[in-house]
């Protein structure tokens, strides 16, 4: 149990290594073969012996366009490092990984990282569930806001109309008028 403890990585570390590319959710090969305690070579032999379980969906290759781009964002410099574009794994492809790297660690680290992807779907789902509900109340509320606005329309047009009938009563006729001619 106290080896299990050693393994743990925090998930603040994982998900720092998360990246969003190509409108997907990836971890970069380098940053596994860290997190798995091997080199990244090894880590790419491993599988590359075993492509077959790897189609794109569960990985692929960045372009030096997203690689330089990426560098740009995270103000890495661009001296030194890999001679090699960065192999980026999705979920799914982080899931593979297990099956072909057999170590404790592995195996530890890489249900540790699918326990963060879990959670930060979920709590995706929880957002997006959030978004729809202030969706629906700004809704109700411009709804509202209508129905209030047409309610002060129609009060406003009554008060014009006791006022255009309190203005007719108060008026002085004009015109022979029989009671004031017999009155006299």
């Amino acid at each position: 149990m106290n080896e299990e403890n050693e393994l743990t990585v925090p998930a603040e570390v994982i998900m720092s290594k998360i990246y969003l590319i190509r409108n997907q959710k990836v971890m970069f090969d380098v940053d596994l073969a860290t997190l798995y305690g091997v080199s990244t070579g090894n880590l790419n032999k491993a599988v590359q012996r075993n492509i077959r379980r790897f189609p794109d969906d569960f990985m692929f290759q960045l372009t030096k366009w997203e690689f330089d781009d990426l560098i740009f964002q995270s103000g890495t410099s661009s001296w030194g490092g890999t001679r090699k574009l960065p192999n980026a794994f999705t979920e799914q492809g982080v899931a593979m990984l297990s099956s072909v790297l057999h170590s404790d660690r592995a195996v530890m680290v890489n249900i540790q990282i699918i326990r963060v992807f879990t959670k930060m779907r979920h709590l995706l789902e929880t957002h997006t569930e959030i978004l729809r509900k202030l969706d629906q109340l700004q809704k109700n509320d411009i709804e509202q806001d209508q129905q209030i606005l047409l309610i002060f329309e129609y009060l406003k047009q009554l008060e014009q109309s006791n006022q255009q009938q309190d203005d007719q009563s108060n008026r002085r006729l004009i015109g022979f008028n029989r009671e004031d001619v017999e009155s006299k």
